[in-house]
């Protein structure tokens, strides 16, 4: 494959697992000249699914014979799995084989196996999950969103500089904006957590504008906003449900009568570029930031244009550097943070 970028896959991974992950991988290939990919899972189940395509000289099967379960341990997946699908495309990013893996396969087993196979970057505690979210400016970047329920100012502030870092490079921004996530504005408000992050954000280097609210995310304003994962996977299950629950109202309010019916058909065109813009499969892919190499991670009910973006976000990562970008920049904004 010679200096061509490889991701490898985990096409056992996920609510539908090859099923999904391969006709993506096709799809990519398509879309995409140069990559190469490697599916990695149990090779007869994965060649059902490639068809014609299994001739195809950039796309390859690494069998792997376990599989860990979307409801397993972790600590199991980790400890009894070494030759998971999940586990060894992981090792092919450790050996140097793949420049970057994908997975939609359980998060905790994969943050788990990330962290113990590849290693956090020096000056991380804690890897953290960060995705974009459509707002009204484009897009919003927030971490964390799940991996760390409990977290301490300095692992926020290490998000906030893992996170600046990587919206940086893949929207060449010289200074992101970062704010911290908050139920208010004010100084006063907020837990002593927030608080004390607030100190040590104002201290570092970073380009940081204060504390932000939920509104915030999707009025624009701010680039990366920074929270602990049990509030920002709560605010990111919450936008999710509250997307469905607008299509769905949508839906039923056209379909109410003949009249509501006629108007659907007139305002289709605007409807059809409203959903396009926010559709939540656009915005699949999220990082797994502070390992020593490039892990993304997809929704695990991912279907096939959902699953092919997130090996898009694995792309763009590889082509921006992002883990040595973070290792060289890390150290500058944290030293400042902790000097204050």
């Amino acid at each position: 494959m010679g200096k061509s970028i490889v991701i490898s896959l985990d096409a056992m991974g996920g609510d539908h697992g090859p099923s999904v992950v391969v006709p993506a991988a096709v799809d990519f290939l398509r879309s995409d000249p140069d990559t190469h990919l490697i599916l990695v899972g149990l090779e007869e189940e994965v060649r059902k699914y490639l068809g014609k395509e299994a001739d195809n000289p950039r796309i390859r099967v690494h069998h792997a014979s376990q599989v860990v379960g979307m409801d397993e341990m972790p600590s199991k997946a980790l400890r009894n799995k070494k030759d998971s699908s999940m586990r060894v495309a992981i090792d092919l990013v450790k050996e140097g084989v793949a420049n970057a893996c994908v997975s939609a396969g359980n998060t905790g087993a994969l943050m788990a196996t990330a962290r113990f196979v590849l290693k956090t970057i020096s000056g991380v505690d804690r890897p953290a999950i960060m995705a974009s979210l459509p707002s009204m400016e484009g897009e919003t970047w927030m971490l964390d969103l799940g991996a760390n329920v409990d977290c301490t100012d300095e692992h926020m502030l290490q998000f906030a500089a893992m996170g600046s870092e990587l919206v940086s490079s893949l929207r060449e921004l010289d200074r992101p904006r970062v704010g911290l996530l908050n139920v208010g504005e004010e100084e006063i408000k907020g837990n002593e957590q927030v608080k004390r992050a607030h100190e040590r954000l104002t201290a570092s280097k970073l380009n940081y504008i204060g504390y932000v609210e939920g509104d915030d995310i999707y009025k624009g304003g701010v680039d990366v906003v920074v929270c602990d994962g049990f509030v920002g996977n709560v605010s990111l299950k919450t936008a999710e449900g509250v997307a469905k629950m607008i299509a769905y109202f949508m839906k039923v309010e056209f379909k109410r009568n003949l009249m509501t019916k006629l108007a659907g058909l007139i305002a289709l065109p605007v409807l059809r570029s409203l959903r396009r813009r926010m559709d939540p499969r656009r915005y699949n892919g999220a990082s797994l930031l502070g390992l020593r190499g490039i892990v993304i991670k997809s929704h695990g009910g991912a279907d096939i244009f959902s699953f092919e973006n997130a090996i898009h976000t694995a792309r763009k990562e590889i082509v921006a550097d992002v883990p040595n970008r973070i290792a060289r920049q890390l150290e500058a904004h944290l030293s400042d943070g902790a000097a204050a």
